[in-house]
């Protein structure tokens, strides 16, 4: 419905894959979020119930990157006209990349530039902390010599993950039901059950890393998701450490 709304139906057929949106790092936040004339779905809409990707993410306009807060705490956007407020759905998962600092190279002795380490926390800086706030899991990756990627093993098999995502999330429908949310990251806070250890664990690295009641709650989420993957009926210590372990802390912030 929502690509027929906007025009994007292939042959009018219907979209039978979950979509996958990777808008240029030009994008306006119109174009992001939605707008023109006839307010149409933006890239958040669009991408629905799929995958939103932005790549080299601080290079979107900061208006624009803004305007993603609203519709990843709440699934939802809502497009102002003089003539009509129309709310499209919004629940996407958002996967973003981006380089250390402007020239890429922060980090290595050899070639990176006279600024650092001062240019790598600008250029991060301009993400903010809102912003940051929602986002789940980070990752940093290291530099990969050409060698260490022609003899890399071979990995898990893509199937292999997918039906243990699966099972993940069989667990999820039988523990929330048909009336509950569809996912771990759509639990209310209640609904996640922890060990006591666990309990205090978060608790206490809730204070020592300042974080946010939103921070906190997305943390026991991901907490929770790395228990199902594990098959464990509760969450547990470890699970808590993980899932502290990919909240996102730019160097100078709290």
């Amino acid at each position: 419905m929502i690509h027929s709304v906007a025009g994007m139906l292939d042959g009018g057929r219907l979209v039978m894959r979950p979509p996958f949106r990777e808008p240029h790092h030009s994008a306006s936040q119109a174009a992001l979020t939605g707008g023109g004339q006839r307010a149409k779905p933006g890239e958040v809409s669009l991408a629905h119930r799929g995958v939103l990707f932005l790549d080299e993410l601080p290079e979107f306009p900061r208006q624009a990157l803004e305007a993603l807060r609203q519709p990843m705490e709440s699934g939802r956007t809502t497009v102002a006209r003089a003539s009509a407020h129309i709310t499209y759905p919004a629940r996407f998962q958002l996967i973003a990349a981006m380089n250390p600092c402007r020239c890429g190279h922060l980090g290595d002795a050899a070639r990176e530039c006279g600024r650092a380490p001062r240019c790598g926390e600008d250029y991060q800086n301009k993400l903010s902390g809102p912003l940051l706030d929602r986002i789940d899991l980070t990752v940093e990756v290291q530099p990969v010599a050409p060698a260490e990627l022609s003899r890399a093993p071979s990995g898990e098999a893509s199937a292999a993950v997918a039906g243990r995502i699966g099972e993940a999330r069989n667990t999820q429908r039988g523990r929330y039901g048909e009336d509950g949310p569809p996912t771990n990251a759509e639990a209310d806070i209640k609904d996640l059950s922890l060990v006591p250890e666990a309990r205090l664990l978060a608790e206490h690295a809730a204070d020592k890393l300042r974080l946010s009641p939103r921070g906190y709650t997305r943390a026991l989420r991901v907490a929770r998701s790395i228990a199902d993957l594990a098959g464990a009926a509760t969450i547990r210590r470890q699970d808590v450490a993980e899932a502290l372990a990919f909240r996102h802390r730019i160097p100078g912030r709290r």
